[in-house]
């Protein structure tokens, strides 16, 4: 491990320097987060390795309008964030 010496800086600036770093990174961090959310497609075995069913059960998921799906060249996709929301709290 190296050793750090800090020369001619405040605390207060070298917090400040750490408190800038930190609102630069998180800030990296949500858009990556939010560029994620928008492009992200799954197929159907990628829901059903998510739920950890058959795929056939995506299929009669989606023949009763409970997953909405999406088709490109013959290809059957759904949206990460509709398949997240799909699923319903339970009242105890």
């Amino acid at each position: 491990m190296e050793t750090v010496q800090f020369i001619s800086i405040t605390p207060e600036k070298l917090q400040n320097a750490i408190i800038e770093g930190l609102r630069t990174q998180i800030e990296n961090l949500i858009l990556l987060s939010q560029k994620k959310e928008q492009n992200e497609y799954l197929t159907r075995l990628d829901v059903a390795k998510l739920f950890q069913i058959d795929v056939s059960s995506v299929h009669n998921w989606t023949k009763k309008g409970i997953l909405q799906s999406y088709q490109i060249g013959g290809r059957v996709y759904y949206k990460l964030t509709e398949v997240e929301n799909s699923i319903i709290k339970l009242k105890k």
